[in-house]
């Protein structure tokens, strides 16, 4: 399966404008590599903006319906996390939408909300992680924070060959976003796709540093720092599985022993 994730900068706080942008940039990645998944970056309508109760839309709402009309439109499946309300939640969710061609859409709650920027006390955190596949292709999506907790992926590792990790990683600790990427990589022996944004917003600057790894921890696409463009590249789950078996190295993990630790 292809994959692209889309660095660009966004218009902060303004929808329109994004779904806009990110209409186009979509529709020329699709023309160009014939499907696959389509990743936006993490609250890619508003930016990471702590304003929930002027951003955050109705599940189902216009960002969504975008979301699920491209995939339709394109033929790709199309991701990248939007801020969410449900009446049965307190306060709203920053969820990783997954819409496919079919119409479908999947769904992750970010379960780390960033509490050093102050994300925990206007978003609630998810508590269910969420494994979908796409073209054969087993994929579970997480989000920017989620990625500094190693046991969210070694979790999940066995029944997974691509994390897609959907971000507004500051360019103050960019080194760390693209250590952790390539570490996850190596640790689970899966694909990472890690798709960041440029520009600034809120008060932060971003460089982007988005990176396309193998389950062997080599780096199959990057950008510059601060460019936008697309990471992009092939995704086949016999390669995890060849790495696995040459490579064995989940089999010895003893989380039950950890667990007493």
């Amino acid at each position: 399966m292809h994959v692209a994730g889309l660095q660009s900068d966004l218009v902060w706080e303004d929808a329109a404008a994004n779904r806009e942008r990110f209409g186009r940039l979509v529709r020329a990645v699709a023309a160009r590599s014939g499907g696959g998944l389509i990743v936006l970056p993490e609250m890619w309508p508003t930016g990471f903006s702590m304003h929930a109760d002027r951003i955050a839309e109705r599940e189902g709402g216009a960002s969504e319906e975008f979301l699920v009309s491209l995939a339709r439109e394109t033929g790709s499946a199309i991701a990248g996390s939007v801020a969410q309300t449900r009446d049965s939640w307190a306060r709203p969710r920053n969820v990783f939408l997954l819409a496919t061609p079919e119409g479908g859409v999947h769904r992750y709650a970010k379960i780390h909300p960033f509490n050093f920027g102050g994300e925990g006390r206007h978003f609630e955190a998810g508590d269910v992680l969420v494994t979908v596949r796409v073209a054969g292709v087993r994929v579970t999506p997480l989000i920017c924070y989620d990625l500094r907790f190693a046991e969210v992926f070694t979790a999940r590792a066995d029944e997974t060959d691509l994390f897609v990790v959907v971000a507004s990683w500051p360019a103050a600790r960019a080194h760390h976003w693209k250590a952790l990427l390539i570490a996850r990589a190596i640790e689970t022996q899966c694909y990472v796709l890690g798709v960041n944004r440029v520009g600034s917003g809120g008060g932060m600057v971003f460089e982007g540093d988005s990176l396309f790894v193998s389950p062997l921890g080599e780096i199959l696409s990057s950008l510059p720092p601060g460019e936008a463009g697309v990471v992009e590249g092939e995704v086949d789950p016999a390669v995890v599985s060849e790495v696995r078996v040459s490579l064995p190295f989940l089999r010895d993990r003893r989380p039950d022993v950890y667990r007493g630790l």
